[in-house]
């Protein structure tokens, strides 16, 4: 870390560290290898079963022949990157809970990177707002992480608008080989299925949606003034109307089926999160629907 960085914003990053330390030592160590270290694996040899081997590595076929249990053995084929794409908008400094969507982002940010660290992988990051505001290339280590999370907490966006499209573009061209990239946002922007279906076809695709509460129903408050976070027009609404009320909650809930469908249709998992909860919850359940896709398969 900098000398030059302020001695709040250590503050702030050692905080975060060990919060987020917390969870990885604790949760998310095994969960996280369980899931993607088996990704970029060769072949290594077929040898007899032994006390402490998965059955899931059990060679059926060269058991029956053998008339023992035998398992394959694989090695891993190279390093994972994990790269972090995360949206730093004006809509993402917004909440009404606990903390703004961006804080929330941040600190899913360093839990994935944490986990990559704890197991030896790269971890990089692309932030982005309507343009490419900061690039960590992937590396490994602790202070990387900690470099990487002090970029997070303390990065100012350029930009207010969101180009979540040149942001997915850029992120698949700057990595040569395959990848485990999050995207952190909250997805609205406009044309990003081809370039979310052309990162899908050569990386491990895992968009992280966040929201807030209030962005899901208009709260009954009179007459208010809203402003927009990324081109600062304001809209004045009588929100006791609940004509108003009703169709706000019809275009919201047409704009998350609408993300929905397009992710699914494109195979790309999704962790929703908010503002009002936790991180922990949301990325266990991802872990866990992985590890039980993987063993059907």
């Amino acid at each position: 870390m900098s000398a030059a960085v302020p001695p709040e914003i250590l503050r702030q990053v050692k905080l975060l560290e060990l919060r987020t330390r917390g969870l990885v030592n604790s949760l998310f160590t095994g969960e996280y290898r369980s899931v993607f270290k088996g990704q970029g694996m060769e072949f290594a040899e077929v040898r007899e079963y032994q006390s402490g081997d998965e059955v899931r590595a059990i060679d059926w076929n060269v058991t029956a022949r053998m008339g023992k249990p035998c398992v394959n053995r694989y090695v891993e084929e190279r390093e994972l990157t994990v790269m972090l794409a995360v949206d730093l908008s004006g809509s993402e400094r917004f909440g009404t809970r606990v903390r703004f969507k961006s804080e929330l982002a941040s600190e899913l940010a360093a839990v994935l990177a944490m986990s990559a660290i704890r197991n030896n992988d790269r971890v990089g990051a692309v932030l982005f707002s309507d343009r490419i505001e900061h690039v960590v290339p992937p590396r490994k280590g602790r202070r990387h992480a900690l470099r990487l999370m002090r970029d997070l907490l303390v990065y100012e966006p350029q930009g207010t608008g969101t180009d979540l499209a040149t942001a997915l573009e850029y992120t698949g061209k700057m990595l040569s080989h395959k990848a485990v990239i999050f995207v952190v946002s909250d997805f609205q922007s406009e044309n990003i299925e081809q370039p979310l279906r052309l990162l899908a076809q050569r990386h491990d695709v895992v968009a992280v949606t966040v929201d807030d509460p209030s962005e899901l129903a208009l709260p009954d408050i009179g007459l208010a003034r809203f402003v927009d976070p990324e081109s600062g027009k304001t809209i004045d609404i009588d929100t006791s109307d609940k004509s108003v009320r009703a169709r706000f909650a019809e275009a919201v809930a047409d704009e998350l089926q609408a993300r929905r469908r397009l992710l699914r249709r494109l195979a790309i998992d999704e962790v929703p999160v908010s503002t009002d909860k936790g991180v922990v919850d949301p990325l266990i359940k991802f872990f866990r629907t992985r590890e039980t896709r993987a063993r059907r398969r």
